[in-house]
């Protein structure tokens, strides 16, 4: 278990990480409209954004795909910004909303799965058989991952349930926290 157990550690390291906290920001933007009992949405919500972030890790560590990591730098926070503004411009609550959501979110996925791919190109070095390494930091991954979502959703039920903060509000509120954070993040990394 020695390979496996680090670069699962390393997985979860790096999506909690919170020097990398671009992450941590998109996939609290993804979950803030969601409560405890909408898990099942979530659920959805994050598999897609898992496959996508799946796919290119995969393809970028193989070298199938290579893109210029200034532009994947950049790309990161506006897929903050863009989730963080349908946030702000939408209830939720109509179907093709819904299904807009999961599309996004496998999309955005795709441009995160890079981001992470050269964080494991570095730690994997010239290994030849990676497949074993790669599946450990996928699955470290999503278990930051779903620390993370636990985390939002219960963030979400305390101040909503709890202090009684009215749903819209809320939603309101921090996705316009994490617009602006991811606003500043775009502009420092504009890759023009």
């Amino acid at each position: 278990m020695g390979d496996f157990g680090f670069y699962l550690r390393e997985g979860v390291y790096h999506i909690t990480d919170w020097k990398g906290y671009d992450h941590i920001m998109f996939v609290m933007a993804l979950c803030l409209p969601y409560l405890l009992k909408d898990w099942r949405r979530v659920l959805i919500l994050i598999t897609a954004f898992t496959l996508g972030h799946t796919i290119t890790l995969a393809l970028s560590v193989f070298n199938k795909i290579i893109v210029p990591t200034h532009w994947i730098e950049f790309l990161i926070p506006v897929t903050i910004l863009i989730t963080a503004l349908e946030n702000l411009m939408s209830n939720n609550t109509d179907k093709r909303h819904t299904n807009w959501r999961y599309i996004s979110a496998l999309a955005f996925g795709l441009i995160h799965g890079m981001g992470f791919s050269n964080y494991l190109r570095s730690l994997l070095g010239r290994s030849e058989n990676i497949f074993t390494q790669l599946l450990a930091f996928n699955i470290g991954l999503e278990a930051g991952q779903v620390l993370i979502v636990i985390t939002a959703l219960l963030i979400s039920f305390l101040f909503v349930q709890v202090l009684n903060t009215q749903r819209r509000e809320w939603t309101v509120f921090m996705s316009g926290g994490i617009f602006a954070l991811a606003l500043i993040m775009a502009i420092e990394r504009t890759p023009f």
